[in-house]
């Protein structure tokens, strides 16, 4: 039987949105599933040690404290609560938001987050636990495979930035603290202690609105009680240095991997975070990494038998294309002629089977870029349009 492990943003705040125009049917918000898939034997790898220091940019701020003696779970949070920041991402087309954490990575305000916790939002809010300001926060860029952002925030300062360790040492055993946004409740970030209880774990996470799946691999496993808004804090070591980057939980569910039963949370090594963050910092695209503002094609979908919104691309499956539930009222792909029931078969001279096939192709394209998009009506009859593309929310 097939189970649902949830993502640790926090869905459906209410009270936030803006007023867009009449939305598309309303999907569960920035939820997703986990499935475990396998334990890989391999441990995460050190190749991006060499990079940490630079981030650490200081000038006008300072880095919280790390020790040479190991620390009490009060005195580790006390250390990395000021270089925390509290993320909510407001979803305008879907009048809703959610709520997660980020790490400073600079003292002038470059927030390393998951993707997830980004994901669809059309306005980001970012709160500095360290001085308490709120910010407005732009997306510098993202990995959707490897569920890594990095944002800036809009006229910050002299921000205490976290003090990064190297993932590369970590071992099965190892005292770990994890530290958020629990409960998307702000203020004074939650606490939970654990061990590492297994590494280089690998799962498969499902976005239930997209329906778009992505491996996550090479995963630090804890039994620390990470709980929904936690997604993009940090998992500390005895030391007070960011080891990895909280990404995803289940104290619900036993996890069928070859680790330890009971409750399983799972960060990204930090290493691997900061290696993601340098390659979008220094404006390098790749197949998996995008830069800047959401390329929006503006395609409704239907994913698991509820309606859904895609910013960028559909989900549900039929024949050799990918079917879609409608468009966006005044999107390209609307302006374009696509309907509910079309099936889009190419996208930018590619073939798209899947909802993965479509985000994937769009990760290199940005608002303004025309792309081709070939699709069959509900008569079987095949259509080709050049479109161009808009800025929409992010991927």
């Amino acid at each position: 039987m097939s189970q649902s492990y949830p993502y640790d943003a926090y869905p459906s705040l209410p009270g936030y949105g803006s007023t867009p125009p009449p939305p598309p049917p309303r999907r569960r918000n920035h939820i997703r599933g986990l499935i475990v898939t396998g334990a890989v034997a391999l441990a995460a790898g050190a190749g991006a040690g060499g990079l940490i220091g630079h981030l650490n940019t200081t000038a006008g701020g300072t880095v919280t404290a790390t020790s040479k003696t190991i620390l009490s779970t009060s005195q580790i949070a006390a250390r990395v609560d000021p270089a925390l920041v509290d993320v909510v991402s407001t979803d305008g087309y879907q009048q809703a938001a959610s709520a997660g954490t980020g790490i400073v990575l600079t003292s002038n305000g470059e927030i390393l987050t998951n993707n997830h916790v980004i994901e669809g939002a059309t306005a980001i809010k970012v709160t500095d636990v360290g001085n308490g300001r709120t910010y407005t926060a732009t997306v510098v860029g993202y990995d959707a495979s490897q569920d890594v952002a990095v944002l800036q925030l809009q006229g910050a300062s002299g921000l205490t930035v976290a003090s990064l360790g190297d993932s590369g040492s970590v071992r099965v055993g190892d005292n770990v603290v994890a530290l958020g946004n629990a409960g998307g409740k702000g203020g004074t970030p939650s606490v939970a202690a654990g061990t590492v209880t297994a590494l280089g774990q690998s799962i498969t996470a499902s976005d239930s609105g997209s329906g778009v799946s992505e491996q996550l691999t090479g995963l630090i496993e804890t039994n620390a009680g990470i709980q929904p808004g936690d997604s993009g804090g940090s998992l500390v070591n005895a030391y007070g240095q960011v080891i990895g980057m909280d990404t995803a939980a289940s104290s619900t569910y036993q996890f069928q991997s070859q680790s330890s039963s009971g409750e399983q949370a799972y960060a990204i090594p930090i290493n691997e975070a900061v290696s993601i963050a340098k390659q979008i910092e220094a404006g390098t695209t790749s197949a998996d990494v995008h830069i800047g503002a959401t390329a929006f094609l503006g395609i409704q979908t239907q994913p698991a038998g509820s309606p859904g919104f895609g910013s960028g691309f559909g989900s549900g499956t039929s024949g050799s294309g990918v079917t879609i539930s409608g468009t966006v009222s005044g999107s390209p792909a609307a302006n374009a002629g696509l309907t509910a029931g079309d099936e889009i078969t190419s996208l930018g001279g590619q073939q798209v089977a899947s909802a993965e096939d479509v985000a994937h192709v769009l990760v290199s394209y940005h608002p303004g870029d025309s792309i081709s998009v070939t699709w069959l009506d509900q008569s079987g009859q095949s259509h080709t349009a050049t479109l161009t593309l808009t800025s929409g929310p992010a991927a």
